[in-house]
């Protein structure tokens, strides 16, 4: 998908789950901490969102970041890159599987999502720093952890590294 294809995917999906919500612009603004000029834009499809914008629109929507994005995306942030392989819609959750591919030295922070969110990751190669970041796990190849990811957690790498993300956002009463 080329990026004005996603661009207005994406401003489209922001304008509709933000309607949704009952959300004027600049409420959005406020609760997501993006600002409102720059959420205008990307509701209009005239702005590149980063994965750090997609995840803070995420908490006031009470969506998973692919709620937002309607397609497998590639995106990057931080030496950290993610490829969305699958999302399925279950009835009490959504599942999202990522590759993430890291660059040497990579250290991405992503800020919490909603409520009750899970994340278990498996590392393919490499090493990886991983968890919440009062309480961060190193892994090596084949080896896996699980946290809650409603608060702010941390990947990072020493040399290259790949690791699948597997994220579970259960479906919490009036969230859709």
């Amino acid at each position: 998908m080329d990026p004005t294809s996603i661009s207005a995917t994406v401003g489209e999906r922001v304008r509709e789950l933000r309607g949704r919500a009952g959300l004027s612009l600049s409420e959005l603004a406020r609760r997501s901490g993006v600002g409102k000029s720059s959420l205008s834009d990307l509701e209009a499809g005239r702005r590149n969102p980063t994965i750090e914008t997609l995840y803070a629109l995420c908490t006031p929507l009470g969506v998973p970041m692919t709620a937002l994005t309607a397609a497998s995306i590639r995106t990057a942030s931080g030496g950290m890159t993610s490829v969305t392989l699958d999302v399925r819609e279950l009835v009490d959750a959504a599942v999202e599987v990522f590759r993430l591919e890291f660059a040497a030295d990579a250290d991405h922070t992503s800020p919490g999502h909603v409520t009750g969110v899970t994340e278990h990751l498996t590392v393919v190669a490499g090493d990886l720093l991983v968890g919440p970041l009062e309480n961060t796990t190193r892994l090596g190849p084949g080896e896996s952890h699980s946290w809650r990811s409603d608060t702010p957690h941390r990947y990072a790498t020493r040399g290259p590294a790949e690791a699948v993300v597997v994220i579970r956002t259960p479906r919490l009463p009036g969230r859709s």
